[in-house]
C-alpha cells in the first residue's frame, strides 16, 4: 500500500521498528544520524536502504524539519555506504520514493542504494 507523504508521522512503521531494536536487519553502517542495511527484498546484487534515525515521512518532511546536523549527517552516510561497497566507480542508483505516486511503501524517510550490476533505464518507457 502507497503512502500519503504528508501523513504524520507513525511510530509503529517497520522502520521505527527496526531502529528501536525490535526486528532485526542486516546492518551495514550506523552511526548516531543514520542507520543503513540490506533490504528484504533486492532488486539489484546490492540494495540496501538508508534512513536517518529522526521520525521523518519523506524527503520532503527531512529537508523542512531535520536540522543541519542531521541532513549532512543522513548525507555523509548514504556516501559513505556507498564507498564501503565499492559503488563508486562502476557506478550506483540512490532513489528515494515520496508519496503515493511514487509508490512510496513505508512512512519513514529511506533511500535506496542499488548498485552491483548495469541498472538499466531508470523508469520505463
Amino acid at each position: 500500500m502507497a503512502v500519503d507523504a504528508t501523513q504524520p508521522y507513525d511510530d509503529q512503521n517497520i522502520f521505527a521498528k527496526i531502529l528501536r531494536g525490535e526486528i532485526p536487519n542486516r546492518t551495514v553502517f550506523e552511526d548516531e544520524w543514520a542507520l543503513a542495511f540490506h533490504d528484504i527484498n533486492p532488486q539489484a546484487p546490492i540494495h540496501i536502504l538508508v534512513i536517518p534515525k529522526g521520525a521523518y515521512v519523506s524527503w520532503d518532511d527531512f529537508s523542512a524539519k531535520g536540522s543541519e546536523a542531521e541532513i549532512a549527517g543522513f548525507i555523509r552516510a548514504v556516501g559513505h555506504v556507498a564507498r564501503e561497497q565499492g559503488l563508486v566507480a562502476p557506478g550506483y542508483r540512490l532513489l528515494a520514493n515520496a508519496g503515493i505516486n511514487s509508490h512510496q511503501e513505508v512512512p519513514h524517510l529511506h533511500v535506496h542504494l542499488f548498485g552491483g550490476k548495469a541498472l538499466g533505464p531508470m523508469l520505463m518507457r
